[in-house]
C-alpha cells in the first residue's frame, strides 16, 4: 500500500470511532504529512497490551541539522541520544497523559538516563531523521476513541516534531556542547592506553550521587581534586565546558596500569570513586558531574554472587581440588558459593576480553580475597583449595597484562602487591604509594604466598547452540526484559543483579536478542566465546543494533534497543541456566 494522506488518517479515525478496538488495525501503513511521514507499524490488539509502534521520518531538507554534528560515528550516537531526550521533553510538555482505558494516551520514546548509549530510538542520516515511538491508542473500555486518537496523531505529534526535531527550534549551543562533550569523552578513552592509564578522573568531577537509588549528582558533593603526583592533562578535540568554565585542556587524576589499591576509612569515598569508574566505561551527559570520569572500555566489575550457575569453567587458577577429589578444571554447579562465583566471574571476564578488573572488598568473598598468616597457621594449605586473589593479582598483571583496581579498607596485606595506592579522606584523593610501602616494610605480616602453580593460560569455551531456546508457547522467539537486571529468554529467567555495569533496560533487551543471534547464527559448538563476541561486535558496527532484531520481516524496526558491551552479553550468557558449554583444549 502506498502513502496515504494525513486527511485519510483522520477519515479512518472518524469512521472507526465507537467501534471495537480491533478496528484500529485499519491504521497500519504510512501517511504523508506536509513536512514528514508517519508510519504505523504495529497496532496493539487491546488498550491493555504493549503500546502500538510508530515512526516519524523527517527529510533533512526540513530538519536541517548540520552534518558536522553527525558525520562521524560518535557524533551521530551523541546527536541521536540528544534528540531522543528532546522528544521525551516535548512529550512531557505537550501530551495529555490520560485518554481512557489501559495505556490509552501513552507516548513513549526510549531516551536515556545519565549515560549516553547507542540506541535505535532515533536514526539520523544526511537524508532524513527517523524517530521511533510507542503510543497507546485511546479507548473507552475496548471501544475506539477516534477523535482522541486523531488529536494524538495529528495535533500532538505535529507539536512534538516542531518542538524537538527542527534545527531552527533547537537550542543550538546546548546541542553542540552535548555532542562535543561526548566526543571529548571518547577521545580521552582512546588516549588512555597510549598514556599507560586505565582511568581518568577530572578535577572538579562530582562523584557522589543523591542516593543509592539515584544516578543524579549530589548538589553538595565535594568536587574531586587530583593528587599532584597522579595529575595528567589532555587536550581533547573540542573546547571543554566543565564546572561552568571553558578551557582547551582538562586535568585530573590518571590511574596507571598495574595493581591499584584504593584505601581509606569508612564513608570517605572509596566505593563512590569505584562506582564512578564502573560507569566511566560509558559517556555521560553534560552536567552529570562524571562526564569527564573516563575508564577504559574493557573494565569489568567483579563481585561475589552466591547462587549463580557455573558451566564448564576452569576454576583451577583460584580453586584447587575440592573434597572427595572433585576437580575444578571443568567446574559446573547450579548454586555457586561466594568464592567459586567470584573466581568464575574473573575467568569469564578475561575470556570475554577484559584486561581491567574492578573489585570492592564490600561485595567480595573474604576467603577469596585473602587468607592471613594466622589462618594459614591454623589451616594448612593442603586443606584449603582456594588460592586467594591476592596471590594471583600481580601474576595477572605481569603475565597477562590484566590491571586491577581494588577498594580495600580492612586488609593491609594488599599493600604488598600494589603498584599504586590512593587514599580517600573526606572524598579527597591522595597518592600514598611510598608511605604504604614503608608501612608494609615496617610491619611484615608473615603471610606466605599460596600460588601452588604458575598461571599458564586460561581455558576457553565454546557455546553449544541448542542450549539456548527462546521459544515460549506458540512463539518461536519470546524475549522480554522485565527489568535492568532480569531477562526472560523463552521460559528461562536470567538474573543479572550482579552485573553492575548494565545501566538501561534497553541494553538488557538487546542482550536477549544478542544471545538468540549468537545461538542461531554464529555458535557451532567449536567456536570460542571470544570469537563469537568479536563476530557480533563486527556485525553491530557494520549493520547497527537493528541486526539483532529477529522480526525484521515484519517491516517494523525496533525502537527500544540500546547497545550493551560484549562483557555484559557474555555475563548474561554465563548466567543463563539452560546454557551448555564445551571446553576448547
Amino acid at each position: 500500500m502506498g502513502l496515504r494522506t494525513a486527511e485519510e488518517l483522520s477519515r479512518i479515525l472518524a469512521r472507526i470511532d465507537g467501534r471495537g478496538y480491533k478496528a484500529y488495525e485499519e491504521l497500519r501503513g504510512s501517511y504523508r504529512f506536509p513536512q514528514w511521514e508517519l508510519s504505523i507499524d504495529y497496532v496493539q490488539p487491546d488498550p491493555f497490551a504493549p503500546p502500538s509502534r510508530i515512526r516519524i521520518r523527517i527529510p533533512q531538507a526540513v530538519a536541517q541539522f548540520p552534518e558536522e554534528l553527525f558525520g562521524e560515528r560518535i557524533r551521530r550516537i551523541a546527536l541521536q541520544d540528544y534528540l531522543a531526550r528532546r522528544v521525551r521533553a516535548a512529550i512531557d510538555a505537550i501530551a495529555q497523559k490520560h485518554r481512557g482505558s489501559g495505556k490509552s494516551g501513552l507516548w513513549v520514546i526510549d531516551a536515556g538516563g545519565q549515560e549516553v548509549l547507542e540506541r535505535t530510538a532515533v536514526r539520523i542520516t544526511p537524508q532524513w531523521i527517523e524517530v521511533r515511538l510507542s503510543i497507546g491508542l485511546p479507548a473507552a473500555g475496548r471501544t475506539v476513541l477516534g477523535r482522541q486518537a486523531d488529536a494524538m496523531l495529528r495535533h500532538e505529534l505535529s507539536e512534538i516534531v516542531q518542538q524537538s526535531l527542527l534545527w531552527h527550534r533547537t537550542p543550538q549551543e546546548e546541542c553542540r556542547r552535548f555532542v562535543e562533550c561526548v566526543e571529548n569523552q571518547e577521545f580521552l578513552r582512546r588516549q588512555l592506553r597510549a598514556r599507560n592509564l586505565v582511568a581518568f578522573v577530572a578535577d572538579g568531577a562530582l562523584l557522589p550521587r543523591r542516593s543509592g537509588i539515584s544516578q543524579l549528582p549530589l548538589p553538595t558533593a565535594i568536587p574531586f581534586r587530583s593528587p599532584p603526583t597522579l595529575r595528567v592533562s589532555f587536550t581533547p578535540p573540542n573546547p571543554v565546558w566543565h564546572n561552568g568554565q571553558l578551557s582547551e585542556s582538562i586535568t585530573g587524576m590518571g590511574i596507571p596500569e598495574g595493581v591499584t589499591l584504593i584505601v581509606g576509612g569508612g564513608y570517605h569515598g572509596k566505593s563512590t570513586l569505584l562506582r564512578a569508574l564502573e560507569r566511566g566505561v560509558y559517556p555521560h551527559i553534560p552536567g552529570d558531574g562524571r562526564e569527564y570520569v573516563v575508564t577504559r572500555e574493557d573494565a569489568v566489575k567483579i563481585r561475589a554472587e552466591d547462587g549463580r550457575r557455573i558451566e564448564q569453567v576452569d576454576l583451577s587458577p583460584f580453586i584447587g581440588t575440592l573434597p572427595y577429589g572433585q576437580s575444578t578444571h571443568s567446574f559446573c554447579t547450579d548454586n555457586a558459593s561466594g568464592s567459586t562465583s567470584q573466581a568464575a566471574n574473573i575467568i569469564e571476564a578475561l575470556e570475554a576480553g577484559s584486561r581491567l578488573l574492578l573489585l570492592d572488598e564490600d561485595t567480595s568473598a573474604t576467603n577469596f580475597m585473602i587468607r592471613d598468616a594466622r589462618m594459614q597457621a591454623l589451616i594448612a594449605k593442603p586443606d584449603e583449595p582456594i588460592t586467594p586473589f591476592i596471590d594471583r593479582v600481580r601474576e595477572l598483571w605481569q603475565r597477562f597484562g590484566v590491571s586491577t583496581i581494588v577498594v580495600m579498607g580492612g586488609c593491609g596485606d594488599y599493600l604488598d602487591v600494589a603498584d599504586t595506592v590512593i587514599a580517600m579522606r573526606e572524598y579527597r584523593a591522595e597518592e600514598i604509594t611510598e608511605r604504604a610501602r614503608a608501612v608494609a616494610a615496617a610491619l611484615p605480616t608473615g603471610r606466605q604466598p599460596e600460588s601452588p602453580t604458575p598461571l599458564e593460560r586460561l581455558t576457553e569455551r565454546a557455546l553449544i547452540p541448542e542450549s539456548i531456546d527462546p521459544a515460549r508457547g506458540h512463539r518461536a522467539v519470546s524475549i522480554e526484559a522485565k527489568a535492568v537486571d532480569l531477562l526472560l529468554i523463552g521460559t528461562t529467567a536470567v538474573e543479572l543483579w550482579a552485573v553492575e555495569q548494565l545501566v538501561d533496560i534497553s541494553q538488557t533487551r538487546a542482550i536477549g536478542y544478542a544471545l538468540h543471534l549468537l545461538a542461531s547464527r554464529y555458535a557451532d559448538g567449536r567456536t570460542r566465546i571470544a570469537d563469537l563476541l568479536d563476530a557480533l561486535e563486527q556485525l553491530l558496527n557494520t549493520d547497527g543494533l537493528e541486526a539483532l532484531w529477529p522480526f525484521a520481516h515484519s517491516g517494523s524496526p525496533p525502537g527500544n534497543l540500546a547497545r550493551p558491551r560484549r562483557y555484559e552479553i557474555a555475563a548474561a550468557l554465563n548466567r543463563l541456566r539452560t546454557v551448555r558449554m564445551r571446553q576448547c583444549r
